[in-house]
């Protein structure tokens, strides 16, 4: 199970080294920041989510990752990464 978690963050997670290129940092521009979102649930309850959040125009289905299974029987996890501005 641990390679299993392992793969799954080299593979959605930036590693420590990752840059993400940000605006020009002044008043005028604000920086960006990631934020990582992890469902983590049956299959049944983090689809669902994934879905409601495309609902109320959060993100697409397609911006998450597809279900992995977890160590625990019948649980699954998915996750997100959005840039956010921080003012």
């Amino acid at each position: 199970m641990i390679t299993q978690v392992q793969n799954f963050t080299q593979q959605y997670l930036p590693s420590a080294g990752f840059d993400i290129p940000t605006l020009k940092q002044s008043a005028v521009f604000p920086t960006r920041e990631p934020v990582k979102h992890l469902l983590i649930g049956s299959p049944k309850a983090v689809t669902s989510s994934i879905y409601r959040l495309q609902a109320i125009g959060y993100a697409s289905v397609g911006d998450w990752s597809p279900l992995l299974p977890t160590a625990n029987a019948g649980e699954v996890m998915s996750i997100l990464i959005r840039q956010i501005f921080i003012a």
